[in-house]
Parts: structure tokens; sequence; C-alpha cells
């Protein structure tokens, strides 16, 4: 183990790949195009006290097409939701940075859908060797993105409102992850969570809870899986062929059957490459995991969306 320039140097020399700015920037444009216009649809229910609805979210590109300005209205979601995301993919890029490991920009994914996007990722192009490094850089990500998206929520939450039944009006429903529970009791004593209705800053802060969750699920090479390895080793595989088929009970009994299109899907993943690294990780990597735990309980949601009659 040596150093070489800003950070420990624990792996062989590698070319790093170059990154193709514009096809980040682009993706990044257009995922910021798609989520505001999907903010601007949840601003327009949410001033007219009605429940959003699938469909509403492509009307809302007929109105932006007539009237641009519109757009003006879904920035505090589509920006909120951007910031927690991109807080969550420079996680890990930046601890890859400083391990050197070769890695690139985030990947921005628009999607005509009720989030306006899938998401985001970044490439690890180069092997890890060491679990420490393998742990920094997995629970760098969710920690990061959790930070800010715990303001968003608190924010969202003060700008929302009480409508009763609200939840339940409409053809989607909503979970409510432990944390919102929590701060709303806060901000609202009293309020049932099927009264309130989320400002769409809220609703952005919902979404990245959401996707912390699923990333921080204990299967394969998600960030939870990386985490999992790196302090569990060979009983990784164990631990997580368990979560992976809890998830098929959860999608049959929740009412969210994605739960199975996920176990599938994760099936294909489940395998966790091979990181020939003995070295504890220490006390204080210990517990950052058990704090990933923690910030997991927190952020799942058994059934996050279900859709009424």
């Amino acid at each position: 183990m040596g150093e070489n320039g800003g950070g420990p140097a624990y792996f062989r020399t590698q070319v790093r790949t170059r990154d193709r700015y514009w096809l980040h920037g682009l993706l990044f444009v257009l995922t910021l195009l798609t989520t505001t216009v999907v903010g601007a649809a949840l601003q327009y229910d949410f001033d007219r006290n009605i429940p959003f609805e699938v469909e509403h979210g492509f009307d809302a590109y007929v109105r932006v097409w007539r009237n641009p300005i519109t757009l003006l209205q879904g920035l505090p979601f589509s920006l909120t939701l951007a910031t927690i995301l991109l807080a969550h993919e420079f996680g890990h890029y930046l601890a890859a940075a400083y391990y050197r490991v070769d890695a690139s920009l985030p990947y921005f994914l628009p999607a005509p859908s009720i989030t306006g996007t899938f998401g985001a990722f970044i490439r690890i192009r180069s092997a890890i060797y060491s679990r420490r490094v393998l742990f920094d850089i997995g629970v760098a990500g969710p920690l990061a993105g959790f930070v800010f998206l715990l303001p968003a929520l608190s924010v969202g939450l003060a700008f929302s409102k009480v409508i009763p039944g609200i939840a339940h009006q409409g053809t989607l429903h909503f979970g409510v992850p432990l944390l919102e529970w929590l701060l709303e009791r806060t901000i609202f004593p009293g309020a049932a969570a099927g009264d309130i209705y989320l400002h769409p800053v809220g609703r952005a802060a919902w979404i990245g809870i959401f996707a912390t969750a699923l990333n921080l699920l204990p299967i394969g090479q998600l960030d939870g899986g990386h985490i999992l390895y790196a302090l569990a080793g060979d009983r990784h595989k164990l631990i997580s062929g368990m979560a992976l088929a809890a998830l098929i009970p959860l999608g049959i009994f929740s009412g969210w059957w994605v739960w199975l299109f996920w176990a599938a899907l994760l099936f294909w993943g489940r395998r966790h490459p091979m990181v020939y690294d003995t070295a504890d990780l220490g006390a204080s990597r210990r517990r950052l995991g058990w704090i990933s735990l923690f910030v997991f309980l927190l952020s799942f949601t058994f059934a996050p969306i279900t859709t009424g009659l």
C-alpha cells in the first residue's frame, strides 16, 4: 500500500477512460426538462387541491408546449430532485476519485414517467482490490444523498397542506416511509398521514428517499450489496440471497408487484466480484455500516406506489 498524489494508491496503474462530457451534459439537461414538466404537473394539481394522476403528467407536456412559461412552476420539484440525485452520485464519484478508482461522471436517465426520470448512475471502470475502498465508495452515495434529502423533505412538508383523505383519492397512492411519517408528526401533529398533501418539493424528496431505499437493498452490486460484502465477506452470498428471496412474498402481499420485477432483475446481478482483502474495516466503518442500515429502515416502504380502484 503506497501513496501517489492526493489519495492512497490501492490499485494497479490503469489507463483512465475519457468521459464524453457532451453525453453527460445532454442527459442531464433532458432529465431536467422531463422532471420540470412533471414538477409543473404536480404544482398545477397541488394549487387546485386535486390528487396527481398519471395522465396529468402527460397533459403537462401539452400545457408546456402551448405556454412554455409554465415550466417555471416545475423548477422547485426538478431542481430539488436533481440536487438529491447529484449528491448521491457525486458521493460515489468523489470517493472513487480520492482512491484513484476510474469512474465515470453521472449518467442521468430522462423518462416520460410520473417521476420524470429513472434516476442516475456512475460506471466504475477499474477493479477494486480493497474492502475498505469498496465500502467507502458504496456508502458515500446514499449518505450524501440523505444529507440533502432530509432538509428537502422538511421544507417540502412545511409547504404541504392538510386535506382530509387526499392521499387516498385518485388512482395513485404513495406509501409513507418512516422518515416522512416522523417528520409529519412533528410538523402536522395530530394529522393523519392520509390527510397530508405533499408539496412538489416534498414529493421530490420522497423520490429521493425511495431511490435511497432501493440502492441500500443488501443485494448483489447495489450500494447496499457493496456495503454488505465489505462488512460480511463470504456471508454476502447468503444474506444477499435471503434479501432477494424476500422480495417475492413482499411483492405478492404488499400489493406492489414491481418488487417481483426487481427480484427478477437483481437475480441476474446477484453475484458480487471477489475482493481478496482480509484487512479489518475498523470500528468507524462498522459504525457507518449501522448508520446506513438505519437510513435504509427510515427510507424503506413496503408498497411505495399502489393503484386505487
